[in-house]
């Protein structure tokens, strides 16, 4: 009869304690990648966010000015014919000739760019949702794709351009009406604003800013629409040119913009615009939840504190007006 030795009992407690710490620095690679996972998750939403909300609204910022070839300082019962459309009952509008369309008999220049900070959930007479210390911009543009008669539909409003005359239109648009050299061009009116949206997630509510944009339509005047979920804020800088010479000589927030800055069709040469971007759901590990945010510089500068535990940052750029002062941009 064989004899069988097993582990002694000093044996079996070293192997438990190599054990141990086996599973111990597994179970801590695990938790450690699952966190900066996590992190990397958040960030890159972020980014994402901040990235994409700013490149949408540069699109249309950045055609502010382009009337096609329509080469008139200004729009006028002389150059203009909108007998062809009339503002929509839920028009976003606010001052003087600051409507869908130009009032062509008005005294002072259509505004194809206007800003308020919003102090209330209604805002240019359209919004009805708007979060509170959050600024609001207004723009209006033409695309900057040529439209061809044989293109147009009713669905959409056009531009036609002549060098010296400018006609509004709802589409279709036919080639019989409109002279040779005339040119058309699809025109937009849009309105960037912060509200918030309810959804579900994990049977719990959750709210959460959201950069929305009211759209001018054919049908259904101004549409409401979420662009990106995750925006939070929203502040603008104006740089303007004030000895008209095509450079910025200063810049202006929107509390110390006046109506005539904004009536000025060649003043405003850049605008700068600082996002907050803040993730959908909080974050347990975010340590630090004093947090501040500065969009803006000096008085004029919006400071926001939080504390909370949601992950945010900052984006700012600045865009030019390419089709506003000279022809040749100069810094």
């Amino acid at each position: 009869m064989k004899k069988h030795n097993g582990f002694t009992l000093v044996e079996v407690m070293v192997a438990l304690f190599i054990g141990g710490l086996v599973l111990g620095g597994v179970m801590f690679t695990y938790i450690s990648m699952k966190v900066t996972t996590k992190d990397t998750m958040a960030i890159g939403e972020l980014q994402e966010t901040g990235r994409l909300a700013l490149n949408i609204m540069q699109r249309d910022i950045e055609q502010i000015g382009f009337w096609g070839t329509f080469y008139e300082d200004s729009f006028s019962s002389d150059n203009t014919d909108t007998t062809r459309v009339n503002n929509p009952g839920n028009d976003c509008s606010a001052g003087l000739n600051n409507a869908s369309f130009p009032d062509a008999n008005a005294n002072t220049n259509f505004r194809s760019v206007y800003a308020i900070e919003a102090s209330s959930a209604n805002a240019l007479g359209c919004i009805n949702d708007a979060n509170q210390n959050s600024d609001i911009l207004q723009v209006k543009f033409l695309e900057g794709l040529q439209i061809q008669p044989n293109s147009t539909n009713n669905r959409n409003f056009y531009f036609v351009a002549e060098q010296e005359f400018g006609l509004f239109s709802r589409g279709p648009i036919a080639a019989g009406a409109i002279n040779g050299n005339a040119t058309i061009w699809r025109y937009r009116h849009h309105v960037y604003y912060i509200s918030e949206q309810t959804f579900s997630f994990n049977k719990k509510t959750v709210k959460v800013p959201a950069l929305k944009r009211m759209r001018l339509t054919v049908n259904a005047g101004m549409r409401k629409e979420t662009i990106m979920e995750g925006v939070e804020n929203l502040h603008f800088v104006f740089g303007l040119d004030t000895t008209n010479n095509s450079r910025v000589d200063t810049y202006k927030s929107i509390t110390d913009m006046t109506e005539s800055d904004w009536e000025n069709r060649r003043g405003i040469l850049t605008v700068q615009v600082f996002l907050l971007a803040r993730t959908l759901m909080p974050d347990a590990n975010v340590k630090v939840t004093n947090q501040t945010y500065t969009l803006g510089e000096g008085t004029s500068g919006r400071v926001l504190k939080f504390n909370d535990n949601y992950r945010r940052a900052l984006f700012t750029t600045t865009i030019r007006l390419n089709n506003v002062g000279a022809n040749l941009w100069r810094m």
